[in-house]
């Protein structure tokens, strides 16, 4: 454990207890403090990101500066999103920093007026498609991969595309029924998201959405439930898993997949709310995370990837990112998600769970 990483509690136990309803939306949360006196300032940051994974760049960031008290809270997407359109309403305090993989909730909260403007060198050298407005940036860079148990799926039997997992389940729905998951898009963002942008980019998918029904397989939340449980051989094989979180633990029995027809890459958002009462040491959040340094952590944490961390990755695999632009508010579109979920929802039916 850091010096910096003093307080964790629960939100989901005994806070959920104390606080009510708005607790249960917490899923984890934690101080980082490196001074030795009292706090000069606070800062608050909510995020969709697993605090195991951020932790190290939350330490270097309070080591470096020991007189800034690090709040962190970690929130599913759905639920931080709704918690920051209430905050941009005036119905809640704010946070001072909000980063989230639900980039398309991101976007949306930028187009009603919910951000404050930030510009520093270092965010003028980001890429168009990873910064917009000047108030949202995307600060990493991760695969939605295919994931499997090396132990229960053949090597000759390995999808390293969605064609070939499309195959694999419309002539083998015994030996994988049931025993292929994803995201259930209607509790997570991410998984939303996710499965949004292969619609309109993949033309297998409505053969995938097929074939999920007639395999099976199983609609649920959140990644790192996912991984475990191909880990633990309740499923074979995960489909759109944010590769991130696979790499985040020493899991000998999992392979990734950096499918071959393309690969997707998210960078998750990051905002600094209107309502932030501390914008000047937000920005300099912001700007410790495009730093090198920071870039060096985020890399060590593999939330800036690279497709050849997979041996059996093509060299000539194509790469398709989700741009940070308002392109992205047609995912919010409500009849838009309306019909895509009642799709989703002839596949899966009511089997997912909760984020």
């Amino acid at each position: 454990m850091s010096r910096g990483f003093r307080v964790l509690r629960q939100a989901m136990g005994v806070a959920a207890c104390l606080f009510g309803s708005a607790a249960l939306a917490q899923e984890t949360a934690a101080t980082f403090y490196a001074g030795e006196a009292a706090p000069h300032a606070a800062l608050l940051i909510r995020s969709t990101t697993d605090l195991a994974i951020f932790a190290p760049l939350l330490d270097a960031f309070a080591t470096a500066n020991p007189t800034i008290e690090l709040q962190y809270e970690q929130w599913g997407s759905n639920a931080l999103y709704a918690d920051s359109r209430k905050a941009c309403d005036g119905q809640g305090g704010s946070a001072d920093v909000v980063i989230s993989s639900g980039v398309h909730q991101m976007v949306d909260l930028v187009n009603r007026a919910c951000a404050s403007p930030y510009r520093s060198e270092l965010t003028a050298q980001l890429p168009r498609q990873r910064r917009w407005r000047d108030e949202l940036w995307g600060i990493s860079r991760e695969a939605a991969v295919i994931i499997y148990n090396k132990d229960l799926v053949p090597a000759g039997e390995v999808p390293r595309t969605r064609f070939a997992l499309l195959d694999l389940m419309r002539r083998s729905t015994d030996q994988y029924l049931g025993k292929i998951a994803t995201y259930d898009i209607e509790t997570s963002g991410l998984g939303f998201l996710f499965a949004f942008m292969d619609s309109q980019q993949a033309t297998t998918f409505g053969g995938l959405m097929e074939a999920f029904a007639r395999a099976g397989a199983v609609a649920t939340c959140c990644s790192a439930e996912i991984i475990a449980s191909v880990e633990q051989g309740e499923y074979k094989i995960a489909y759109n898993v944010l590769g991130s979180y696979v790499n985040s633990g020493v899991k000998q029995n999992i392979g990734v997949i950096f499918p071959e027809d393309y690969t997707m890459f998210l960078s998750r958002g990051l905002m600094i709310p209107k309502g932030s009462e501390n914008k000047v040491l937000a920005g300099a959040f912001l700007d410790f995370l495009l730093s090198a340094e920071g870039r060096g952590l985020l890399t060590s944490v593999d939330l800036i990837q690279e497709s050849d961390r997979d041996v059996n990755a093509q060299s000539d695999s194509s790469e398709r990112y989700i741009p940070i632009d308002p392109t992205l508010l047609v995912a919010m579109d409500r009849h838009r998600r309306a019909q895509f979920i009642a799709k989703w929802r002839d596949s899966f039916g009511a089997q997912g769970g909760s984020e």
